[in-house]
């Protein structure tokens, strides 16, 4: 990571470093010089989602692009994966996406797919960096007047999108019967999928579709699936399907109102596909935050489970290097590259529903699949990032927790690649054990890695 393109981009509170107009400016400045010797007149796709401070950010990129003489082709609102399947399908040089996903609106965020539909090599995004921070970029010569490039709106980009997606859908099924809750979370989807669902015959109750710009993903989407679950009980629907701001995942509650995550998603998947033949190679992709039960679940059936750094971009990169179809994060990132190039909320949520009608299963009976081990996840806000092996008493610490778990557990540490977090992840099958390991790490970070106003109490530690 650099100090502007983290695991997903850049990402910050909008309007403030790095997420202002002047640096938006000049990484539109920066993609486009990249891209622009590569046709005579190249051309680069910008799509966002429902935030206020999207309108800011979509001008300053545009201006940048167009400076550099570029085309701009606006597709406004629509889901990240929408913008990928646009770029590829406008045979645009580049498509940027603005949005920062499941964050709250006062964030907003900038990342950059190639042309083939694929987010950006690390290479790349580092190259526009050092424009950017080298000042580079304000010495490149710009083209004549006569030259600048142009922006101008694609009013179809939603219906061609609905129309992919449709199409992922095997065409023998249909979704007449079914009722199904839809949180959109207010976000890019608001308008896409509803259309989705409905025009392969749903019945669908919506929630979620009305954003103002300022309730983007706030108690409602993947991240807040409460009230979509109570809605598919009080409905009495067949599922719930919830989305992020940028509907690139999704989690998804059954006929009862359990919660699925996508651990529980790719293993119902994995288990079809590899019935069928279709999972290549009989391996899955997913991250170290997946759940252990993902993977022992994965195992009885004779799948292996391949696991990368956090991040979707990491995990789309193992499946094209060694040539794998079904890959993903616990989050609700599903890849099926088969479809997509990268996680897409709606066509997994329609991938799901063609297992449903086509194993003739409720969804609380295709989750039995998978068992999930117990898992605590604590989100340490820290003022500074360090490396936590420079920090020896975190470090045995870490090892007495490790030893404590045994082989029926394990502990994660990793800082967020897009805020001043620190994630600890522990799992194991004693869910009080779990807890109390878990706060104490939180504890101790707290201690090293801010002003030690948390320290733990002499004797009370479970690494003592």
């Amino acid at each position: 990571m650099g100090e502007l393109f983290g695991t997903d981009g850049i990402r910050g509170i909008a309007n403030a470093y790095p997420m202002t107009t002047d640096i938006a400016l000049k990484v539109g400045m920066g993609a486009a010089h990249l891209f622009r010797n590569r046709h005579q007149r190249p051309k680069i796709v910008i799509g966002k989602d429902t935030r206020i401070s999207g309108y800011m950010i979509e001008n300053a990129i545009t201006a940048g692009i167009c400076a550099m003489g570029v085309d701009v082709l606006l597709v406004g609102p629509l889901p990240t994966p929408g913008i990928a399947f646009i770029t590829t399908s406008m045979r645009a040089d580049a498509g940027i996406v603005i949005s920062a996903s499941h964050n709250p609106y006062e964030y907003n965020g900038i990342k950059i797919f190639a042309g083939t539909g694929f987010k950006l090599p690390d290479e790349v995004e580092a190259e526009i960096e050092r424009l950017i921070l080298t000042g580079e970029i304000d010495r490149i010569p710009r083209p004549d007047v006569a030259d600048i490039g142009r922006a101008k709106r694609i009013d179809d980009a939603h219906g061609r999108y609905i129309v992919y997606l449709k199409n992922t859908f095997p065409r023998n099924l249909t979704l007449e019967g079914l009722k199904i809750v839809l949180d959109c979370a207010h976000g890019a989807a608001y308008k896409v999928a509803p259309a989705v669902f409905e025009e392969l015959g749903a019945q669908v109750i919506v929630v979620g579709d009305r954003p103002n710009g300022k309730n983007i993903n706030s108690g409602c989407g993947s991240l807040h699936p409460g009230e979509m679950a109570r809605l598919v009980q009080e409905h009495e629907a067949h599922v719930g399907i919830a989305f992020d701001g940028d509907a690139d995942r999704v989690i998804l509650a059954d006929e009862n109102g359990e919660i699925l995550d996508g651990d529980q998603v790719m293993a119902i998947c994995a288990k079809h596909l590899h019935a069928r033949g279709r999972l290549q190679k009989n391996t899955v992709v997913a991250t170290v935050m997946s759940n252990m039960g993902l993977e022992v679940a994965l195992r009885s059936m004779g799948i292996s489970l391949v696991r990368t750094a956090v991040g979707d971009r990491y995990v789309v990169e193992r499946m094209i290097q060694d040539d794998y179809c079904l890959g993903g994060e616990q989050s609700g990132h599903i890849i099926f590259l088969e479809h997509s190039t990268t996680g897409d909320g709606i066509l997994s949520a329609l991938q799901i529903l063609a297992v449903m009608l086509e194993a003739q299963r409720p969804l609380s009976e295709l989750k039995t699949v998978m068992e999930r081990f117990p898992q605590t996840l604590k989100n340490v806000r820290v003022a500074q990032k360090r490396n936590i092996e420079e920090v020896p008493e975190i470090m045995t610490c870490a090892s007495k927790i490790e030893d404590r778990l045994g082989s029926d557990g394990r502990l994660l540490i990793r800082p967020s690649g897009t805020e001043p977090v620190i994630r600890v992840m522990i799992e194991g099958r004693d869910e009080t054990l779990i807890e109390t390991l878990a706060e104490e790490m939180a504890d101790l970070i707290r201690k090293h890695f801010n002003r030690p106003t948390t320290a733990t109490a002499e004797g009370s530690s479970c690494c003592s």
